[in-house]
């Protein structure tokens, strides 16, 4: 397990760059699948454009004025925050140490922030100087879909992470009463369908505003919801955040993070002398397992996992680690959760992705993305670490909303023709 990508470079090339201490396992991973989910939207929206499914919009823009009071308190307050903040962190004794601490602290350098502000207003400033005319002109300008890609993953970014972080202090409700602040900004403890359901929601208001039907949307970018979430599961099998399965107990674990086999009497021997230890699983008295032994010609990590260094410190300690903070492993070993959702969900993007072209109806290709995904985090909830209700059958938050997308998934797919307006066909300029 690597907590940041420091760690990684560390043990796999045996460089010291203590600046990678500041980019962290998974928010690496999650920036990463932003990234690629914007390139496959992009690529989806510029062939729909082309197909006449979408149209564009047009607006009023006017050009050669000069730089607003505004515009130049904006590109302060963001060279200020980076300054402050990211560069800042050079500038404050042993910040490096514990950089995501540092992160989400009020400490930073004053001086740094104010002089990166400075020099962001003043790139603002020339950039509008060198656009500036004598009479400052409207002019009409043609906007596509595919031109709004940027706000989109902005506004899903900004949304998914709060609703992610409201559904998952839903969900652990007396963390939350414990430390309220602490959870609310810490980097750490996020539900994806708290964040998926936020994100629908502000998308669809935004693109409402902006007369762009959300039906159409949907279905052009769930194949890259699936890609983003399965790219997503890396960062969190990679830093070992706690979002794992159960214990294996066909498995235990050595003092250098490897599992091997064991028999049920040395399980239990074993669980006895960690009862300590599985708190980490949000078990008080029996501990939850199950025994399931792979099948030989697959490594045993991938049905048993230790986390070594995971980024949580969960466990016990390390023989002769040097790693600081992040010298921990589960001397029970519990199902990678993460790994099997990683795969599963890329292959479901690649079947999401060739379908997108056979399925012309609005609506129904988006219940196919909810169906599959419902589907497939109903059934990892059965080996999944989770918080159950107090309720009949005791189900997870993750249960519940799950079973709601397959009931949405399946009238979608079996009634849209019922529910949904066929799709408009615009004439427009095919997209080069």
């Amino acid at each position: 397990m690597y907590p940041n990508l420091y760690y990684l470079f560390l043990d796999l090339f045996g460089i010291k760059i203590p600046v990678f201490k500041v980019v962290n396992s998974f928010g690496f991973f999650v920036a990463l699948s932003f990234l690629c989910a914007a390139w496959f939207v992009t690529k989806e929206f510029k062939r729909r454009q082309s197909l006449g499914y979408f149209t564009y919009s047009e607006r009023k823009i006017v050009i050669g004025e000069p730089a607003s009071v505004g515009e130049l308190l904006s590109n302060f307050f963001l060279g200020f925050v980076l300054g402050y903040k990211i560069i800042g962190i050079f500038f404050i004794k042993n910040a490096l140490s514990n950089p995501q601490q540092f992160i989400f602290s009020w400490d930073g350098n004053w001086l740094v922030g104010i002089l990166l502000g400075g020099l962001f207003c003043f790139l603002k400033w020339r950039e509008k100087e060198k656009l500036k005319l004598a009479v400052p002109e409207q002019r009409m300008v043609r906007i596509w879909p595919s031109d709004r890609i940027g706000d989109i993953v902005i506004i899903c970014a900004i949304a998914g992470f709060s609703g992610a972080k409201v559904f998952d202090n839903l969900e652990n409700w007396n963390r939350f009463i414990e430390d309220p602040l602490g959870n609310i900004f810490s980097a750490s403890g996020l539900t994806f369908y708290g964040g998926l359901i936020f994100a629908i929601i502000a998308l669809y208001y935004y693109l409402r505003k902006n007369k762009i039907r959300f039906i159409d949307v949907a279905d052009a970018v769930c194949p890259a919801l699936m890609l983003a979430y399965g790219l997503g599961r890396i960062g969190c099998q990679v830093a070992g955040d706690g979002d794992w399965g159960i214990i294996n107990s066909a498995y235990l674990s050595d003092t250098s993070g490897k599992v091997h086999l064991c028999t049920p009497e040395q399980f239990n021997q074993a669980a006895v002398m960690f009862k300590d230890h599985t708190e980490q699983f949000g078990i008080i008295g029996e501990i939850q397992h199950t025994a399931f032994k792979g099948v030989s010609w697959l490594p045993d990590w991938m049905f048993a996992y230790s986390y070594p260094h995971n980024v949580g410190s969960e466990g016990i300690p390390l023989a002769n680690c040097t790693w600081g903070e992040y010298c921990n492993y589960l001397p029970l070993p519990v199902f990678p959760t993460p790994f099997y959702e990683i795969v599963i969900c890329l292959i479901l993007f690649g079947v999401l992705w060739a379908m997108r072209k056979k399925i012309t109806y609005p609506g129904v290709l988006f219940g196919w993305y909810l169906l599959m995904n419902g589907i497939e985090r109903f059934l990892i909830e059965h080996i999944r670490v989770n918080t159950k209700y107090d309720i009949p059958f005791h189900p997870s938050q993750a249960e519940i909303l799950s079973l709601c997308f397959v009931i949405i998934g399946v009238v979608l797919i079996t009634c849209s023709k019922k529910l949904i307006k066929p799709r408009p066909i615009f004439n427009n300029k095919p997209v080069q």
